[in-house]
């Protein structure tokens, strides 16, 4: 024969409930009031107390913890327990009813929690997440259109300019609708087009992101950076044309050697002399620059790395720069230690020479430059790192360094005699300072 647990019935007052005790040598003792069907008190060994209400539903017995009776006074707990016992005489399980109610909050506070989500919030842990597939310029992109500006510049105590993002930052990834995007395009059509444009496609990227995240994706329904509106108002980009002319070398070449940092006068020159992205070229460490087989290891956007010749001017000009760190272009005055920004310097070499090119002219400056000496065009695009064009270049065509090394060394000689520079290689010499 099974046990049963007796029952204790009192009929409970405030003062009863204050006086009732747990059984000795029990953990717990539960007593039910005489008048209220299914309302109990569960009092532990601690003297811990709360009100239950314990009933059958569909042959199953079950007990549903009402409160503590600090929280529910005796008359409201008696109501609770008539209401609850209402529900099983109707069938209704308390416990699910319970559990949906939670339900629904806890999915209205995240809904609300969602809401209040900004831009500028998103972005962080967005570019954060990508940045192991990036470059390193792609994310420093991201980092510039969202900057907040009004900080102060090392050098010169001006105060940085806000990203073209930033005044999106605090705007709420729900309320980043067409026509807000359409509005700020608008406005910054009339200031910087241009990195509105690169900061457009940064913020459909972002978007498309948000779509596929296992959270963002339930206030960003739609991307609405894909806006045509937008795109009208900051136009198409124009083809840029702005190149080194041969006529032009003499005097760009007599400005930029007269730069006294020989570290940002041998950058601007490399990147002429090689026809790569100038941020290939920034990261540049000493051990990517082998002097004894007269050879560059770059990292492009194309490959993971390409190692193309070091010419002889080029390797005479890197072997006299301060070796202060591993950057080869190195900066003292930078966090990073390497130079990072070299447009005002270029600016007045341009000044100087009275010539208009951008630092990515000097990439197409090289391009068009090798048409000189009849340089053949696959062999140009692979020493600047442009992806291979045609079947034949793709899948037949593997030039040995040398190959490469023979047209470079033309390409630089033919240069340096219409700079006017007389160049007699030296033997190479690194300082290290301390």
């Amino acid at each position: 024969m099974v046990a049963t647990r007796k029952m204790t019935k009192k009929p409970f007052t405030s003062i009863v409930i204050e006086k009732l005790l747990c059984d000795p040598g029990k953990n717990q003792s539960i007593f039910h009031d005489a008048k209220t069907p299914g309302l109990g008190l569960r009092v532990t060994s601690t003297g811990a107390k709360s009100y239950i209400f314990e009933s059958k539903l569909h042959g199953k017995n079950i007990r549903i913890t009402i409160g503590s009776p600090q929280a529910w006074p005796l008359k409201k707990a008696q109501t609770e327990a008539a209401r609850l016992k209402v529900m099983i005489d109707q069938g209704i399980d308390p416990r699910q009813i319970e559990r949906k109610k939670r339900a629904l909050a806890d999915a209205e506070k995240q809904k609300e929690r969602l809401e209040k989500i900004t831009l500028g919030d998103a972005w962080i842990e967005y570019i954060e997440e990508r940045r192991p597939l990036w470059s390193e310029r792609h994310y420093q992109d991201h980092i510039k259109v969202m900057h907040q500006g009004g900080e102060v510049r090392r050098r010169s105590n001006e105060l940085t300019v806000p990203g073209v993002l930033a005044s999106l930052s605090t705007t709420r990834l729900i309320d980043l609708t067409n026509k807000r995007i359409e509005a700020w395009a608008r406005i910054e059509s009339t200031k910087r087009p241009t990195q509105a444009r690169l900061a457009l496609r940064l913020l459909k990227a972002f978007l498309f992101w948000c779509g596929s995240h296992s959270i963002y994706k339930e206030i960003v329904t739609d991307n609405a950076a894909q806006s045509k509106n937008a795109r009208e108002s900051l136009g198409k980009p124009k083809t840029k044309s702005d190149v080194l002319q041969r006529e032009q070398l003499a005097a760009w070449f007599q400005a930029v050697r007269q730069i006294q940092n020989p570290v940002i006068s041998a950058y601007l020159q490399t990147l002429l002399l090689t026809g790569r992205r100038r941020e290939e070229i920034l990261m540049l460490k000493w051990e990517h620059v082998d002097f004894q087989w007269n050879s560059l290891t770059v990292k492009d956007k194309i490959e993971d790395s390409q190692v193309i010749p070091l010419t002889p001017y080029l390797a005479d000009l890197l072997s006299h720069l301060p070796r202060r760190n591993q950057w080869l272009f190195s900066s003292p005055a930078a966090a990073s230690g390497r130079l990072v920004e070299p447009t005002k310097q270029h600016n007045k070499v341009c000044s100087i020479a009275n010539v208009g090119l951008s630092i990515h002219g000097l990439r197409r400056s090289f391009a068009s430059l090798a048409e000189w000496v009849e340089t053949p065009a696959g062999i140009a695009a692979q020493i600047q790192g442009h992806k291979p064009q045609g079947v034949r270049e793709k899948h037949y065509i593997r030039r040995p360094l040398d190959l490469l090394r023979m047209w470079h060394v033309k390409i630089e000689a033919w240069i340096l005699q219409e700079a006017g520079i007389n160049f007699t290689p030296s033997k190479s010499r690194l300082r290290s300072i301390t």
